[in-house]
C-alpha cells in the first residue's frame, strides 16, 4: 500500500488542522492505520492509532482530547483532526500502515512521506 499525506499548515497556538492521508492499492481496510510525528532532533513518536473498522482508536496523552484519529474505508483514507494545537505539536507528521496491531510501537511496515505541521505561539 501507498499513502500520500496531505494538509501541511502554519497555524497559530489554539488553532485546529486537518490531515489527511490517502491510500492507493487494494484492501485499505485490512490495515490499521497511524499517525507519528517527529519534531527537530527527537525521535518519531506515536501520535494516534484506529482499528481496521475505525471502531478502535488509541492515542498518546500528549494529544488526547484534542487530536481525533478517523478513517474513511469508502475512500481509503485516514484522518487526524488536531484542535487546541500548541507550539510543541510542531513536527512533520506521518501517517502508516501495518496489519498488525502494534499498540504505540513505531514498526509500522508502510509509511508516507510526511507532513509539516508548524504552530506558533
Amino acid at each position: 500500500v501507498q499513502l500520500q499525506a496531505s494538509g501541511r499548515g502554519l497555524v497559530q497556538a489554539g488553532g485546529s488542522l486537518r490531515l489527511s492521508c490517502a491510500a492507493s492499492g487494494r484492501s485499505f481496510s485490512g490495515y490499521r492505520m497511524g499517525w507519528f510525528r517527529q519534531a527537530p532532533g527527537k525521535e518519531r513518536e506515536f501520535v494516534a492509532a484506529i482499528s481496521r473498522s475505525g471502531g478502535s482508536t488509541s492515542s498518546a496523552d500528549s494529544v488526547k482530547g484534542r487530536f481525533t484519529i478517523s478513517r474513511d474505508n469508502a475512500k481509503n483514507t485516514v484522518y487526524l483532526q488536531m484542535n487546541s494545537l500548541k507550539p510543541e505539536d510542531t513536527a512533520v507528521y506521518y501517517c502508516a500502515a501495518d496489519r498488525n496491531y502494534l499498540g504505540n510501537s513505531v514498526d509500522y511496515l508502510y509509511w508516507g512521506q510526511g507532513t509539516q505541521v508548524t504552530v506558533s505561539s
